[in-house]
């Protein structure tokens, strides 16, 4: 079916003598995918990125954390997380992607752009701090929106005051003795990029016998994620 969509869809974008941007077409293509996920098992992926980091780490992480949420927040995501990659037209079949990893991200400028059209048009990005994250990925999301800084969210906003509620992100594991915050992306007013700093939160969901977490941090990062999961699919 999507086959099918996509060739009504370019036709009906062609002119006489001009064919409009891929990435106008994306985004209404992506109109068509968010609609789609109402009708269907939801899917959600891990993001992969160029630059050498490991944005493979923490495989049992979205499994987990997929159980929970179909478990406690009754959602219907596809038990299994997918992988797409920044720059591919696959992305738009997600309403929300996952970002993780220790060291090197980078974007080319297709990349960029694609992730730009994706999170303009209704798709949301979780990103969570591995150690040694940061400097990388704040550099690249400036590629993303040049116009746009990460700004601190206020614990006041719904992310997180969903069926959960936080008046501090959880501290799953410990990197520079500092106080976790959560930082965004607002586009026109809308939170498209979710980024949690110094919390950990994706090493929280992943099985308990690979980092030894208390159950009581396991737990509270499965119920930050859930919210996030929860206003990414309303929003």
């Amino acid at each position: 079916m999507k086959g099918n969509f996509c060739g009504v869809f370019f036709d009906l974008f062609k002119t006489e003598n001009n064919v409009y941007p891929r990435f106008a077409f994306l985004s209404i293509l992506f109109s068509f995918f968010v609609f789609s996920t109402n009708l269907q098992a939801q899917k959600i992926a891990v993001l992969k990125y160029d630059g050498g980091g490991d944005w493979y780490a923490n495989p049992t992480a979205l499994p987990n954390l997929i159980a929970f949420c179909n478990e406690n927040i009754h959602t219907k995501i596809e038990k299994k997380a997918q992988t797409v990659a920044a720059n591919s037209i696959e992305i738009y079949n997600y309403p929300i992607v996952f970002l993780t990893g220790h060291g090197n991200v980078f974007f080319n400028d297709e990349a960029a752009q694609n992730l730009r059209t994706y999170l303009t048009s209704g798709g949301f990005l979780h990103i969570s701090d591995n150690y040694g994250l940061d400097a990388y990925i704040r550099k690249e999301m400036k590629k993303v929106f040049p116009e746009l800084d990460f700004q601190e969210i206020p614990y006041s906003h719904a992310i997180y005051n969903q069926k959960y509620t936080f008046d501090l992100l959880p501290k799953v594991h410990e990197h520079d003795n500092k106080t976790p915050q959560g930082f965004g992306i607002f586009y026109e007013g809308n939170l498209v990029c979710f980024y949690d700093y110094e919390s950990d939160l994706n090493d929280g969901w992943e099985d308990q016998n690979i980092h030894n977490d208390p159950q009581e941090i396991r737990l509270s990062a499965l119920k930050m994620g859930a919210n996030i999961i929860s206003y990414a699919f309303k929003n």
